[in-house]
């Protein structure tokens, strides 16, 4: 998303940051690693559709980098400062049209500036348009080798992982139950069943939720021979959050049978395509539901912190279909949050383009453009760095 904040003090910047997503488990340093590895390269190719989208119209690049903060590699090349900075959670392309040492003279055709706005917009949203090709090619790559998941939906919803500080632990749930009611209501074989499940926990405070569990059980358990599925009742007293929620400490999922379907030439791209719009439909709607409900989305709003956590436990598995879809929705989720019409944003570059357009090639001055891209990058900023608390806080408080 283009903004000037940890770029360079002087002169525009495309960066991108924002992620959906939910969990938080930072047990292990090779796999934490390998996510911020997966996110850095995913942020890497943002960057590159704006540098490349410049480059080869011979629009003038002052910088490259991959992260913010202080540099710890960097290499300067005729015109390009190239660097890779210690925070790779970020990123950004600088242009020295605004810089006060620029070399170039004011009226140079090839500062961004003094383009015009089809080539201005092109450079803009490529980014996005980077992210889009990554995701499908992810998907691509999915669909041809380990197989694209497809998932059947039985009743209930599935405990993936209890936290150590769990109160589901406490009273007697286990990893691998199946709840099948909460409070006496049957859960359907749906998706949403995690969801009513989450809001019914949060909603009870610390009055008692009553589960209804199935429990597999083998006759010879060292084996796992011979399953039978043994109900049970139990009683949970939720702990209390901060904000007067309750919580469980439990990880859920839908419980649903999964399948994996490969393919390849016509198939595989359109198995990639129609996964891929499902993916983009997922993220769009989460976006939406910030606006509608806002009260019951912004828990699922997850800053950098979290989202490694996600990307951790994902790493932690063995299985490469989990890489394929995070490191997927990831940049799907990034090309939606950057395309909005936000101030600092792509989108909020490119509604700026297009009023420039609409008022027959005459800019905005050069103050309200300013004021307007400030503001979006203290909301970021400050957005950001509210995550960020949060995130590191539910590290620690086992959430």
């Amino acid at each position: 998303n283009p903004t000037t904040g940890r770029a360079p003090p002087a002169g525009l910047a495309l960066g991108g940051a924002g992620v959906f997503g939910s969990g938080l488990q930072l047990d292990g340093p090779a796999s934490t690693a390998e996510a911020i590895v997966v996110l850095a390269s995913i942020i890497f190719v943002h960057e590159c559709g704006h540098f490349f989208a410049a480059r080869s119209q011979n629009i003038h690049v002052s910088k490259f980098s991959v992260g913010f903060g202080p540099s710890l590699l960097s290499y300067q090349g005729p015109e390009v400062e190239y660097s890779l900075r210690l925070i790779p959670l970020g990123g950004f392309v600088a242009f020295p049209d605004d810089d006060p040492d620029c070399p170039y003279p004011e009226d140079d055709p090839d500062l961004l500036r003094n383009r015009p706005t089809k080539d201005r917009a092109i450079v803009v949203s490529a980014g996005v348009a980077a992210n889009v090709v990554f995701a499908l090619s992810i998907l691509l790559v999915q669909v041809n080798t380990v197989g694209l998941v497809t998932q059947t939906y039985a009743p209930g919803v599935r405990v993936t992982n209890l936290t150590q500080t769990s109160a589901a632990r406490e009273y007697g749930v286990l990893q691998g139950d199946v709840i099948t009611k909460v409070n006496g209501r049957v859960l359907t074989p749906d998706r949403a069943s995690v969801a009513f499940v989450v809001d019914s926990v949060r909603s009870s405070g610390s009055d008692v939720v009553v589960l209804d569990v199935d429990r597999t059980v083998y006759l010879d358990a060292a084996n796992k021979t011979a399953p039978s599925v043994k109900s049970l009742k139990i009683e949970v007293t939720p702990s209390l959050a901060p904000s007067g929620e309750g919580r469980i400490g439990a990880q859920l999922e839908a419980n649903a049978v999964i399948e994996k379907r490969k393919a390849s030439g016509f198939e595989a791209v359109k198995l990639a395509t129609t996964e891929f719009t499902r993916l983009t439909v997922l993220v769009a709607t989460s976006l939406f539901s910030l606006v509608s409900d806002f009260d019951k989305a912004k828990e699922n709003v997850s800053g950098p912190i979290a989202i490694v956590g996600v990307g951790a436990e994902v790493m932690r598995g063995s299985d490469l279909t989990g890489l394929y879809q995070f490191a997927s929705v990831i940049n799907i989720n990034l090309a939606v949050v950057n395309i909005l019409p936000l101030p600092a944003l792509d989108g909020g570059f490119l509604l700026l383009i297009a009023i420039e357009a609409l008022r027959g090639g005459k800019k905005l001055p050069t103050a309200v453009e300013q004021s307007i891209t400030a503001s979006g990058v203290l909301l970021l900023l400050g957005s950001g760095m509210f995550l960020i608390l949060r995130d590191t806080l539910n590290l620690f408080n086992g959430k």
